[in-house]
């Protein structure tokens, strides 16, 4: 069997703790089952509370972080912060993936580039989900702001739960199970998949297989959504056993 070895890049905040766990994890399951191998390799921007202000200095952060990452020739890069992206304004996905894929161009080492703001949106089209609800740890006022750039890209938020905690890094300490029970407290009535976390450093993904087998409802978060489009712009399978429908590979 031959063995494809992937550079998986990242471009966290300098807070964040998460994806650097949560999409290694989903990708050494499938390791298991497909001949690919992956390696993952970060670089950071600096971003300490989840506040607007800070929030558009960090993006700012972002041509660098892609410039060090092309230096290491990955074959795709993740833009891991999805509130970042969506403070922005409405649609900037599409201007970051375009801008930073534009340096590694540039850079001699061209590489795709998924947001995890166009992830969730481009994940929930592919389940074909019109009505969501979702379940965030940002303060309301953000909370909102996902709500608008999902509904202006055609997705209805029917329910939403903020846990308001504004610390990223005690966000980075929640119980990656909480969501379970948290996600109980959802109006799901009517709508077509669950966001288990709309947010990159909420740690999600052992509840995201354990939601989904309570409701019968696709359920997504920020990593699975990101690995997704990951393992697309490769031309990978899209399949990681026990990680909700979006990674069963029928997508």
């Amino acid at each position: 069997m031959n063995t494809r070895s992937i550079r998986i890049g990242q471009i966290v905040p300098s807070s964040n703790t998460t994806m650097e766990t949560e999409i290694p994890a989903i990708l050494r399951v499938r390791e298991m089952i497909e001949p690919e191998r992956f390696s993952f390799h970060s670089s950071r921007m600096r971003m300490k509370k989840v506040t607007k202000e800070e929030l558009a200095a960090m993006d700012g952060d972002s041509d660098r972080c892609a410039l060090e990452l092309s230096d290491a020739r990955v074959d795709v890069l993740g833009y891991a912060c999805l509130v970042a992206i969506m403070s922005m304004g409405l649609g900037y996905h599409r201007v970051s993936e375009t801008r930073l894929h534009r340096r590694t161009q540039e850079n001699g080492a061209p590489a795709p580039v998924v947001t995890s703001a166009g992830a969730l949106v481009d994940g929930l089209k592919a389940l074909k989900a019109k009505k969501v609800s979702i379940l965030t740890p940002y303060m309301k006022p953000l909370t909102q702001l996902v709500i608008s750039y999902l509904e202006n890209e055609g997705i209805e938020v029917v329910d939403s739960i903020s846990l308001e905690i504004a610390d990223n890094l005690e966000v980075g300490r929640q119980d990656p199970l909480a969501p379970v029970e948290i996600t109980k407290r959802l109006n799901t009535k009517g709508v077509d998949a669950i966001v288990a976390s709309a947010c990159v450093q909420m740690p999600s993904l052992a509840s995201v297989q354990l939601i989904e087998d309570r409701t019968g409802l696709p359920v997504v978060s920020s990593s699975v959504s990101t690995t997704y489009m990951m393992l697309k712009n490769l031309g990978l399978k899209t399949h990681s056993p026990g990680f909700g429908s979006l990674l069963s590979g029928r997508y």
